[in-house]
């Protein structure tokens, strides 16, 4: 088998911190570094690695939107094919002195109906009547359009947690969208329902994010004979691309030698992403020893008994990204010193 992780956050994104790393015990994910080869490449947010990862072309934006909405729009396949989507997703948005910073659905649970009622209102008073939303998930919004804007966005994943100000939509129609943007959050500002979620403690929905517009993509050819995961828009890639999905296994060894023979694994373990972005860093340590346990130490144990010929380990944050690539016979050399997880943190910057 040759298998490739994908971890996002496997390194904590600021940098100022490097205590952070202080006692921590992986003992099997370090000597997979140390004797890996690495290449150190662009930073790239999670939906955009994604995308790079199953050789999907990137249009204007990555086409987040109609890939997720074949799973979530299932037979329509004719009004998803004929036109332009774009996902415009609820979010909070909190001002904190001169930045305006944005939360996702990862902190805030939204009920079908409350999504229904939210979009219901946003599109009987919106000042727009080209514009219409569909709720098709509590936490997948949709816009579908004629014709393909001349704009570009920021992915969800890239703006969570981060001031949006300089980080709006761009290009020659980016001024509607952003009309559009400050009308929304001004009907959202008083909602009843929203009054009833903060009454109740609730994260209030007072904006939405525009992003992965684009036409379904053509051709699309996946190169793994599997993918792994709990996140949803890793099955809709796989969906998408007529490649099996699962979800992740609780028992690795078990799962490794069931799996033996299979050409090409992915499997993608998005656990820590969120703890860094909300910049939880006791879960964040947690959890990294968790996947120590669960994962890095039978992954270490099958590479160096020959069940896995080769293993990639891939990570983003915000900084940076780097691949490392290890196969059986890296372990024996023995001159490639073993070096804690803090030696490759500090190569971010």
């Amino acid at each position: 088998m040759n298998l490739h992780l994908y971890i996002p956050s496997l390194f904590w994104s600021d940098m100022t911190t490097p205590e952070i790393y202080q006692d921590l015990q992986l003992p099997s994910l370090e000597k997979l570094l140390s004797k890996s080869s690495i290449v150190q490449a662009q930073e790239s947010d999670f939906c955009a690695w994604l995308c790079q990862s199953f050789n999907v072309q990137k249009q204007l934006d990555w086409p987040v939107a109609p890939i997720t909405l074949k799973t979530d729009y299932p037979n329509q396949a004719d009004t998803i094919d004929n036109n332009y989507w774009l996902r415009a997703d609820p979010v909070h948005l909190r001002i904190e002195q001169n930045h305006i910073m944005l939360a996702n659905s990862h902190i805030f649970e939204l009920s079908h109906e409350e999504a229904k009622q939210y979009t219901s209102f946003i599109n009987e008073n919106l000042n727009d009547e080209t514009f219409s939303l569909i709720p098709l998930h509590p936490h997948r919004w949709y816009v579908r359009l004629a014709d393909m804007p001349e704009m570009q966005t920021r992915t969800l994943d890239e703006v969570t947690c981060r001031n949006i100000n300089n980080l709006l939509p761009t290009g020659k129609d980016s001024v509607k969208w952003h009309r559009i943007f400050n009308e929304i959050q001004m009907l959202l500002h008083d909602h009843p329902l929203n009054q009833e979620r903060t009454a109740r403690n609730q994260i209030a929905i007072n904006s939405i994010w525009f992003w992965g517009g684009g036409h379904v993509p053509q051709s699309v050819c996946s190169p793994y004979s599997g993918v792994w995961s709990n996140d949803q828009f890793s099955q809709a890639l796989a969906d998408f691309c007529d490649t099996p999905f699962a979800r992740l296994p609780d028992n690795v060894p078990h799962w490794l030698q069931q799996n033996k023979s299979e050409n090409q694994q992915i499997v993608i373990l998005d656990s820590l992403l969120y703890q860094d972005k909300y910049n939880n860093a006791l879960a964040w340590r947690e959890n990294l020893k968790k996947l120590e346990k669960v994962w890095f130490t039978p992954l270490y144990t099958a590479l160096k008994n020959t069940q896995i010929n080769t293993l990639t380990i891939s990570t983003t944050n915000e900084n940076t990204s780097f691949e490392f690539v290890v196969t059986h016979n890296n372990l024996w050399k023995f001159w490639k010193t073993i070096k804690p997880l803090s030696f490759y943190a500090v190569k971010q910057s």
